[in-house]
């Protein structure tokens, strides 16, 4: 706890650097210039730097500390750099500290989790308790699903004994997160056929009400008791008021709480049929990231992770969310994954997001004392 409090400075002092350089996920160039500071500070403490060049999103950072060889499997610190904001939010949500907060966009979802287990590995090296093998994975496009980042994301996790995800703790209470819900996407497109409202109406079938009556019958997928939910977010369709519509579109989102009831959305989904025979259903997408459920293993994590947060004079809650992560990934590979673990903060992806600046410390403290009880 000491060192890390001795360390708050320079941890901030890179958090700022890295926040000031925006990185949305779909400017590539911004995403990498993020990615050399954060190399260059893992290369000064001494890892080894490795980049996966990527063409459509940014590269992918990879960067190994401690021994090169150990009879010890890896622990794999997993992070994102790429964030939700567009170039040119600084101008309106500025870096800065205030209220004893740390403001700006990226700051807490999460490039302060990164900032953190850099401070961790460096406390470790001073106090030379970082005996055993610990890999960081920092992808570029996580906010937008994780499609190039995931086939490396599960290729280190399957080598490493355990996953810490360095994403933003779950609530102001600082819990870390030892379920996740899985994600999906459908799309859900309508043709119909065309006509003049008014002049041909009863020759043209509406895409529109086709695609509204399939929405009824699509949210009643939810079934809360089971932890599904069924959310149909966006709607577009038709041209003109006096135009029978010829095309409509949704897009929906699912979450799932088990594995097991991927197959059951699945089919419900392609088991869709038209109400009006002239108009045609098409259903694209599906479950993009598998739950992140309460495993043992995962269990096992939090309970050392909670022993020593009472050592360090703090007590650690554990929590499920909604929300999914990279985490989802390694989990479902059956590595033992622990989430939550960066910043304690509010307003991830939002005009008020921040973090709570008296957390900082000892949840780097923890985040070391993690690292160091696997390598002893």
């Amino acid at each position: 706890m000491d060192a890390a409090r001795s360390d708050q400075r320079s941890t901030l002092d890179l958090l700022k650097a890295m926040v000031e350089i925006e990185s949305p996920s779909d400017d590539k160039a911004a995403v990498d210039r993020c990615a050399a500071l954060v190399a260059k500070r893992c290369s000064e403490l001494g890892g080894r730097v490795r980049v996966h060049r990527k063409k459509e999103f940014g590269d992918l950072l990879e960067a190994r500390f401690g021994p090169a060889k150990s009879k010890q499997k890896p622990v794999l610190l997993l992070g994102h750099l790429d964030t939700v904001w567009p170039l040119g939010t600084l101008l309106s949500m500025p870096y800065r500290i205030a209220d004893g907060r740390v403001w700006g966009p990226g700051v807490l979802d999460m490039k302060a989790g990164v900032a953190m287990a850099l401070s961790a590995i460096a406390i470790l090296q001073k106090q030379k308790r970082l005996t055993r093998p610990v890999w960081m994975l920092l992808n570029s496009d996580e906010e937008v699903g994780s499609n190039v980042s995931r086939p490396l994301t599960e290729k280190l996790a399957q080598q490493c004994e355990a996953v810490y995800v360095l994403e933003a703790a779950q609530g102001l209470a600082g819990a870390y997160k030892t379920a996740r819900k899985g994600v999906g996407n459908y799309g859900i497109r309508v043709e119909g056929v065309a006509a003049h409202s008014g002049v041909d109406f009863e020759r043209g079938h509406s895409a529109i009400a086709e695609l509204a009556r399939q929405i009824e019958r699509i949210t009643g997928f939810t079934e809360l008791d089971r932890g599904i939910t069924v959310n149909v977010g966006t709607v577009q369709g038709g041209t003109r008021s006096n135009v029978i519509a010829a095309e409509a579109h949704a897009e929906v989102d699912v979450r799932i709480a088990k594995a097991k009831d991927a197959g059951r959305i699945e089919k419900r989904f392609r088991s869709l049929r038209v109400f009006d025979s002239k108009c045609s259903l098409h259903v694209e997408g599906g479950l993009n990231r598998p739950p992140m459920e309460r495993t043992p293993g995962t269990v096992a994590l939090y309970k050392r992770a909670a022993a020593h947060a009472r050592v360090l004079g703090f007590e650690l809650e554990e929590a499920a969310t909604g929300g999914g992560s990279d985490g989802n990934f390694t989990s479902a590979l059956g590595v033992p994954t622990l989430d939550g673990m960066g910043a304690v903060g509010e307003g991830a992806h939002a005009a008020h997001e921040s973090l709570l600046l008296e957390h900082m410390a000892p949840r780097t403290a923890l985040l070391a004392a993690m690292l160091a009880d696997a390598g002893e």
